[in-house]
């Protein structure tokens, strides 16, 4: 993907072939790149949000450097300069840096991998908990070797998996019978076992709640 520098070149080189003016001759190369196909969110969320769109935001960051930037510096930039809240300032430094080519879907800066699933299910916030951090309960469809680090009643939970790998649990309350666990299993070494933990938990989940509703 070119720079904006490389960009210019590209458009003067099209400009002397072609005889089109500079706009012109942008604005065919530019539709090219798909910013937001790359960044992973489209340019209506981001323009509602932020009051920008991808190629701008890509463009204002290049200025300042942020591809030279560590992923804490690149958001307390956006964040200090743009006053964005914070989820959205994570969201543009993970878009930008998808962009410009720092990190995969998925992947960190670190070069680990990163999956997230959720699932709301038909039973009350505190019967999912117990599902969860209950070892006998949990050993009813999950069979791993892990470890509980921390656990806060029916709000959240951290795991050390049997491979080193961390897994973040959040458990959300959707009306009286119904609640929502949302996990991040995180430090992966790889896109397959990415792959292969998000295939991995999309089947355990819905072991649970076969279980939960009786239906195993």
């Amino acid at each position: 993907m070119p720079q904006q520098k490389d960009l210019k070149r590209l458009v003067r080189a099209r400009m002397q072939k072609t005889g089109e003016a500079y706009t012109t001759a942008r604005l065919h190369l530019v539709k090219k790149i798909d910013y937001a196909q790359l960044a992973g969110m489209s340019d209506e969320k981001v323009v509602k949000a932020t009051g920008c769109n991808w190629e701008t935001w890509a463009y204002a960051l290049d200025r300042a450097g942020a591809k030279e930037m560590s992923h804490r510096d690149l958001a307390r930039h956006i964040r200090d300069k743009y006053h964005t809240p914070d989820w959205w300032t994570q969201t543009v430094a993970v878009g930008y840096e998808r962009v410009r080519g720092l990190r995969a879907r998925g992947q960190q800066r670190s070069g680990t991998w990163e999956i997230n699933k959720s699932k709301t299910l038909r039973v009350p916030m505190a019967k999912l908990f117990a599902a969860f951090h209950d070892a006998r309960k949990r050993a009813k469809w999950l069979e791993a070797k892990l470890t509980v680090t921390t656990a806060t009643p029916r709000k959240s939970m951290r795991i050390k998996w049997e491979d080193g790998t961390a897994v973040d649990v959040g458990f959300f309350p959707r009306g009286e019978s119904k609640s929502q666990v949302a996990l991040s299993h995180r430090k992966l070494a790889s896109k397959a076992n990415a792959d292969r933990m998000r295939a991995f938990w999309t089947e355990r989940l819905e072991a649970l709640a076969a279980i939960l509703a009786g239906r195993a």
